[in-house]
């Protein structure tokens, strides 16, 4: 089962990599993430940074401050509804936790609940943003399948994040071209020199 969840995940990946479509006015933001399941809910911090266009990497650090706490890091695919400051996101990653679990007992019927379990497994997620002045609003639908330290195999989250924009995009690509630049008059120095 493991195997092919793996394999489907690639799959996803490399369908949403395919696009060639441009989104996303900025070049990093962080901000905060309040999420909602069926366990708890749950705050967090949320850093994106663009890697290239159209394609972003998303850390989610949260907690509920009792008993679920989870790292998550996402690779994600922009593309724009609208404009290039509203615009839909794909995506899929891995996630770290300590989380609780509830186990079903059938003979004595009732339900078993654990907590502290390191918990490791495959997310996906998908939503929408806004980007308005220097800030990024976005709604989202995260789903987890469990691979190890969680009875249930599956549990989804809605998120709502506010970030703010640390680098605009246009800044991000002239620090590229500077960088590129300079490592091309070294190449043609060290050319030079021989």
């Amino acid at each position: 089962m493991n195997k092919k969840l793996f394999q489907y995940s690639y799959i996803v990946l490399a369908l949403l990599l395919s696009s060639n479509l441009y989104a996303q006015r900025y070049g990093n933001a962080v901000g905060i993430r309040l999420g909602n399941n069926q366990i708890s809910r749950q705050l967090g911090i949320s850093f994106q940074q663009r890697l290239m266009d159209r394609t972003s990497l998303e850390a989610i650090l949260q907690t509920d401050f009792a008993r679920n706490s989870s790292l998550s890091l996402l690779l994600e695919k922009h593309r724009p509804i609208i404009s290039k400051r509203f615009n839909y996101y794909l995506g899929a990653g891995v996630s770290f936790g300590n989380e609780e679990s509830f186990k079903k007992n059938e003979i004595e019927k009732e339900i078993v609940q654990t907590y502290g379990n390191k918990t490791m497994g495959i997310e996906g997620i998908g939503g929408i943003e806004f980007t308005i002045a220097k800030t990024v609003l976005s709604i989202d639908y995260k789903p987890n399948f469990n691979l190890t330290g969680r009875e249930e195999f599956y549990r989804g989250q809605v998120g709502f994040s506010a970030r703010t924009v640390l680098t605009k995009s246009k800044e991000q690509k002239r620090k590229q071209r500077r960088r590129k630049k300079l490592r091309n008059r070294g190449s043609k120095n060290l050319l030079e020199k021989k």
